[in-house]
């Protein structure tokens, strides 16, 4: 069982980037761990999706493609993003 104060830590860390790569006016605790990024909840994009991805392949070497299947439940939440990265990352 993964250690949920490491998830917790790695979360905001992650929501940091987000709110840091985006610019957005919002504070990163703010973002609910299991609310959509895309679309409703965040309100990301799919621009906002790949200047994401990039952010996430330089800070933990994680490689997400755009054509990937999977992006839909990658990018379902903040707490779905960092699973993926945890499990994916290369740092």
């Amino acid at each position: 069982m993964p250690d949920a104060n490491a998830e917790v830590a790695q979360e905001a860390e992650l929501g940091g980037l987000i709110v840091t790569a985006l610019n957005l006016e919002i504070e990163p605790s703010e973002i609910e761990p299991e609310a959509p990024l895309y679309k409703e909840g965040l309100g990301l994009d799919s621009i906002d999706i790949l200047e994401i991805a990039l952010v996430i392949s330089k800070k933990f070497g994680v490689k997400l493609r755009a054509d990937d299947k999977q992006n839909q439940e990658i990018f379902r939440s903040l707490r779905s993003l960092n699973r993926y990265i945890r499990q994916h990352s290369t740092k």
